[in-house]
């Protein structure tokens, strides 16, 4: 069966397949089936999108496909990720619906899906809706005219989400705080500001102002350099800057310097073991972190649960072994307490709370760990082959794990949403890092084609 969904839903080039649509249509229509055979009278979706131009006609079309199958449709507009997810739990609906390509530009966009309980959709519940949209009829003709659900705005959606994530430190006063918040344009351009204001902080802004065509563009967690320099130009006590849609938040500290998720997260439980907060003393991380977090972990006493590389799949980790902290180097950071995806807004008030509660800087509060040299490279390829049919590459692959055994290590992988081939190199000398991507580089190119 061909494959629709990837490592985080549905991806691609917008208005081509499957991004188009067509498709949008059919899985519409094919998500309002699935969740009518359950046997609800009364079924609800809730939809929400991040700020890319094409965001107008998936929503339509998706909208169209499941009124058509009966369903009604709670249309939230521009909100993050984690909002559609709290949002799907918080008002009992059926299922939720992100319309984003979060970190992507804009050219991109994707749909991800939500089950009744917050959690993105299991495997199993993904390839049960593509065979529905491959496979079978979608006709909708059974479905009479007083049959037919309805489409309503919610008008208050972004206020509940911003009471919910407020909550989750009892909303504490932020005031003495000045923030440098940089939204890249995206989802929470409009409600991460009103947040960090209502509970006190000084907000300086920037990536708020969403044009369509703009959303990650020089800006946000993939320019972290943006917050770094403003906030040593204006004297702020921490930069936060999220990405498209804001599921993932990347750091400056008061110096300039940027803070990625590894130090968040081994700060953040080396904070929660202190406190007895931290569920089965267990860290969960994906295998792209550094090895020095693991090295810092291990003087905590911290054991470290690895996953595949994918919020996802820390996330099912974390539910089903009962850990409350975990995510990614990327800055996808899961509290699992309060959340059910990775939440960058949730997350900066959860390091904003441990920061006032100590009484320490951001600097003095991620000086947790020493990293070992790394080097990640991302190069777009012509074809996805198997690794193992790359030949040169594979050779490369073999060598550098020789060489670098007991020091170091390699990690070659595809990207789940890209057409791209990420390179990690980590060793505990920086020469050998770079010795190694040049070699991997080349090869890639050989085998692949990068582009």
């Amino acid at each position: 069966m061909t494959k629709l969904f990837g490592t985080d839903g549905i991806r691609g080039q917008a208005n081509r397949y499957p991004i188009n649509a067509e498709l949008a249509l059919k899985l519409g229509k094919a998500l309002g089936k699935q969740l009518k055979a359950h046997g609800n009278d009364s079924t609800r979706v809730v939809i929400g999108k991040d700020t890319r131009l094409s965001g107008y006609l998936l929503e339509t079309a998706i909208t169209s496909g499941l009124v058509s199958a009966g369903c009604d449709v709670y249309l939230v507009g521009p909100v993050p990720t984690p909002a559609v997810a709290h949002l799907t739990k918080s008002l009992a609906a059926d299922a939720g619906i992100m319309l984003t390509a979060s970190h992507n530009p804009y050219d991109d966009n994707g749909i991800k899906l939500f089950c009744p309980k917050g959690y993105k959709l299991a495997d199993e519940d993904e390839e049960a809706l593509t065979h529905l949209i491959l496979d079978t009829d979608l006709s909708t003709d059974d479905i009479r005219s007083d049959q037919l659900g309805k489409a309503h705005r919610l008008d208050d959606a972004r206020g509940r989400y911003i009471e919910f994530t407020k909550n989750t430190i009892n909303n504490m006063k932020l005031s003495g705080y000045k923030i440098v918040l940089d939204c890249a344009n995206g989802a929470a351009y409009n409600l991460a500001p009103w947040i960090f204001r209502e509970l006190g902080a000084t907000v300086i802004k920037a990536g708020v102002s969403p044009d369509g065509l703009n959303i990650n563009e020089k800006c946000g967690a993939m320019h972290p350099e943006v917050i770094s320099g403003m906030v040593k130009e204006s004297g702020a006590d921490i930069g936060i800057a999220l990405d498209g849609d804001a599921d993932r938040v990347i750091f400056s500290d008061e110096k300039g310097s940027i803070i990625d998720g590894d130090r968040i997260l081994a700060a953040c439980a080396i904070a929660f073991k202190k406190r007895g907060l931290l569920a089965k003393d267990t860290l969960v991380v994906t295998s792209m972190s550094n090895l020095g977090l693991h090295d810092a972990m291990r003087k905590h006493g911290i054991h470290v649960e690895v996953t595949d590389v994918g919020d996802r799949y820390v996330i099912d980790a974390m539910r089903k072994n009962g850990f409350n902290l975990g995510g990614e180097k990327s800055g996808h950071l899961i509290f699992h307490e309060y959340a059910t995806t990775g939440d960058g807004i949730l997350s900066a008030l959860q390091v904003l709370r441990i920061l006032r509660e100590e009484g320490v800087s951001l600097a003095q509060f991620a000086d947790c760990m020493e990293e070992y040299p790394q080097t990640l490279v991302s190069l777009k390829v012509k074809e996805k082959k198997p690794l193992e049919t790359a030949k040169r590459l594979s050779e490369v692959i073999r060598a550098c794990e020789a060489d670098l055994t007991g020091r170091g290590r390699v990690i070659v992988r595809y990207s789940g949403t890209e057409s791209k081939i990420r390179l990690l190199v980590e060793a505990c000398e920086q020469k050998l890092v770079d010795g190694w991507i040049g070699k991997l580089k080349e090869a890639v190119a050989e085998d692949l084609g990068s582009v």
